[in-house]
C-alpha cells in the first residue's frame, strides 16, 4: 500500500476513535489505562492531571504505547497500535483547544494548574485489521 493511502487509513481510525489505551513503563513493566485522545495529523494529545502516576512514569521514561480504534465489532474492526514518546505540555492555547465541559468533573476549568496535556509524538503506527495484509507499518 502506498504511504499516503496508509496514512489516510490511519487518520481515518484516529478521526473515529476518541478512546484508547495508554501504556507507560513502571518498574520495567507496562502499566496501561484508558484515555481520551485528540490528534493533529499523526501527533496525539490526551488531557490529564499533573499529579498522576502516568505523568511520573513519563518523566522517568517517555516511551509509550497506544491502542486506538477497536469498536467492539470483532475481527473486522480496523485499529492502530502506536509507539512513541510522550511530553508533558501546559501550553494554555493547547489546553483551551482540548478543553470540554465533561472535564469539569476533574478540573476547575481550562486554567486549572493541575490540568496538563500529554503530547505523543509517534515513531511508528501499525494499522491492524484493515485488510488481509496486516499489520501495515508507517514509520514516522
Amino acid at each position: 500500500m502506498a504511504e499516503k493511502d496508509l496514512k489516510d487509513k490511519i487518520l481515518n481510525v484516529l478521526d473515529k476513535s476518541k478512546f484508547g489505551t495508554l501504556a507507560t513503563v513502571k518498574n520495567n513493566k507496562p502499566h496501561s489505562r484508558y484515555m481520551t485522545y485528540h490528534h493533529d495529523d499523526l501527533t496525539l494529545y490526551t488531557p490529564t492531571d499533573k499529579d498522576t502516576h502516568k505523568t511520573e512514569e513519563i518523566e522517568e521514561n517517555p516511551n509509550v504505547h497506544i491502542l486506538l480504534g477497536y469498536n467492539g465489532d470483532g475481527l473486522k474492526d480496523a485499529f492502530v497500535e502506536v509507539e512513541g514518546t510522550a511530553t508533558i505540555k501546559s501550553d494554555q492555547d493547547l489546553k483551551d483547544k482540548l478543553w470540554s465541559k465533561n472535564m469539569e468533573k476533574w478540573f476547575d476549568g481550562p486554567n486549572d494548574p493541575n490540568y496538563i496535556v500529554l503530547e505523543i509524538k509517534p515513531t511508528l503506527y501499525r494499522l491492524m485489521n484493515s485488510d488481509s495484509k496486516t499489520p501495515q507499518v508507517l514509520k514516522v
